[in-house]
């Protein structure tokens, strides 16, 4: 039976700027205006501060911030904060320093083999949002991957908040059939990124590694049946999981604590430009997404999904990257319980496409997302759209809306 995986479809980012907190609607201009009308709903505007704030300090300094991070500005916490950096601490820096490292991590325990002898580079990744004192929220403008998208990777993302750079860091894989990772490991990566910034001797020789205890919960999510008892055994040991199958989820343990690291130097900006493509044939039975009813709980979804990503450092130092994500995809409701998978309706389409754009620079850091899914014809029984958009930006410049519609 094929595994039974939590993804929402990644969907289509019909435009790149909105002006203020006005909803927009925006065309392709291969599309008709009844394939693309859509309604947003609610938007969420200079949204207030998360729940709860914790206090961290580095020397004399303090920072003030959520220990989580989310994908609206709603206050849903997703990952956990895990690395806080300090001092030279701007992501550009902090980006360039782990790129030049090689991938001989043995000095520090890790074995010379794939994924541990990996080296990080620029990668495709979702859009969050963090939230710190003064500034508020904030999202990643920047993310690095050691490892690789398609198999297993240590995953990192940057958010700048004033003079300080907080940032979650996981070890992942991508489910098969699917454009999904599931988290494996927080202390794992933590651990990770802590020993590449002690090989990038940057960090300051007095304080170099100061811990924040006890800033979020532990463990911190879990992993699925289903999917653990796919993994091997090599790989649940290495995580601190049980050897044998399990019945119920796995917790991922974390120790609740972020690691602040201390950087006394900072790194020569390298500019650069790279483009990368992806082709991900999604071949898979899911939970289905939205507009769900009884007997229509579960699909088997088909088709590639084409994913494109460029990423730039100007030689006058702004970063910049754009992601984008389409295709269309063969959805079919089924009963999960059989093998294989019985068809409880006719097959039909579903459009898909995604953009994100960020762009950092010494004044001003933004962070967008477009989500949107329609199936087609969207007026049968369980079927309608999906749009969600969120846009970071200085100053307080934000907004967040997002809605499902079921004909």
């Amino acid at each position: 039976m094929k595994w039974i995986v939590t993804f929402t479809l990644l969907a289509a980012l019909l435009g790149l700027v909105l002006i203020g907190c006005d909803k927009t609607d925006i065309l392709s201009n291969n599309d008709t205006a009844d394939d693309e009308t859509y309604e947003l709903g609610p938007l969420y505007c200079a949204a207030p501060p998360p729940s709860p704030l914790v206090t961290v300090q580095a020397g004399d300094q303090q920072l003030t911030l959520w220990p989580y991070f989310g994908k609206d500005l709603l206050g849903n916490s997703h990952d956990p904060v895990n690395l806080i950096f300090f001092g030279q601490a701007d992501p550009r820096d902090l980006r360039a320093a782990l790129v030049a490292l090689d991938g001989d991590r043995t000095a520090f325990g890790f074995p010379a083999e794939f994924p541990f002898n990996c080296v990080w580079r620029d990668c495709m990744g979702d859009i969050q949002a963090g939230y710190a004192e003064p500034d508020g929220w904030a999202g990643n403008t920047i993310q690095l991957e050691c490892g690789d998208y398609q198999q297993v990777r240590f995953h990192l993302r940057f958010f700048r908040v004033g003079e300080w750079t907080i940032s979650n860091c996981h070890f992942e894989f991508l489910i098969p059939g699917t454009t999904d990772h599931q988290v494996l490991s927080w202390e794992l990566a933590e651990q990770l990124v802590t020993v590449d910034f002690m090989r990038s001797g940057l960090l300051d020789p007095v304080l170099p590694v100061i811990p924040a205890p006890n800033i979020n919960e532990s463990p911190w999510r879990d992993i699925p049946s289903y999917i653990y008892n796919e993994l091997p055994v090599e790989l649940r040991l290495l995580i601190g999981g049980p050897s044998g199958d399990v019945t119920d989820p796995v917790p991922i343990w974390t120790d609740g604590n972020a690691t602040i690291l201390n950087l006394a130097q900072g790194v020569q900006w390298t500019p650069f430009q790279d483009h990368r493509t992806l082709t991900i044939d999604f071949n898979q039975v899911i939970p289905k997404p939205f507009c769900s009813g009884d007997g229509y709980e579960y699909v088997y979804v088909q088709g590639p999904i084409y994913m494109d990503e460029v990423f730039s450092l100007a030689r006058h130092g702004e970063y910049y990257s754009r992601f984008t994500a389409s295709g269309w995809v063969d959805i079919t409701p089924v009963d999960p319980s059989t093998n294989p998978p019985t068809p409880l309706a006719e097959t039909y389409r579903a459009r898909i496409r995604q953009i994100q754009y960020t762009r950092l620079n010494n004044r001003t850091a933004v962070a967008y997302y477009f989500i949107y899914q329609r199936e087609i014809p969207d007026s049968g029984l369980y079927q309608g759209y999906l749009v969600s958009d969120m846009k970071i930006g200085p100053y307080n410049y934000n907004h967040y809306a997002s809605n499902i519609v079921c004909e």
